[in-house]
């Protein structure tokens, strides 16, 4: 092969090397640019389902207050009518002892 034939096929194999190397940055810049922008929408799923989660734990817990404040309410209310059946069922024992009380200061005057 003649040297001038030489060179020119050098110079297109380079120019051929050159393209290939051009293409392969284009590649890995596309590629790390596409990285990023997945990466960037994982990040904000994630963020997102944080949210969604911590929403339903604040959810999930003022349930859980207003069930046990639900409880003490009602356990409020039984108590207060067992007091009053019981207040109830001594105003008449109350009413005689007074009675009793009061019969006895009158006579004891008189």
């Amino acid at each position: 092969m003649p040297r001038p034939e030489v060179l020119d096929r050098i110079k297109e194999t380079e120019a051929e090397a050159d393209e290939i190397v051009a293409e392969a940055h284009e590649e890995a810049e596309a590629t790390i640019s596409e990285a990023h922008e997945e990466a960037e929408e994982i990040r904000q799923q994630a963020r997102e389902e944080a949210e969604e989660m911590a929403q339903q734990r604040l959810d999930d817990a003022r349930d859980e207050v207003e069930a046990e404040r639900e409880e003490i309410l009602a356990d409020g209310d039984e108590q207060r009518e067992k007091l009053e059946t019981q207040a109830e069922k001594q105003r008449d024992e109350v009413i005689e002892h007074v009675a009793a009380l009061f019969e006895e200061a009158v006579h004891a005057q008189t």
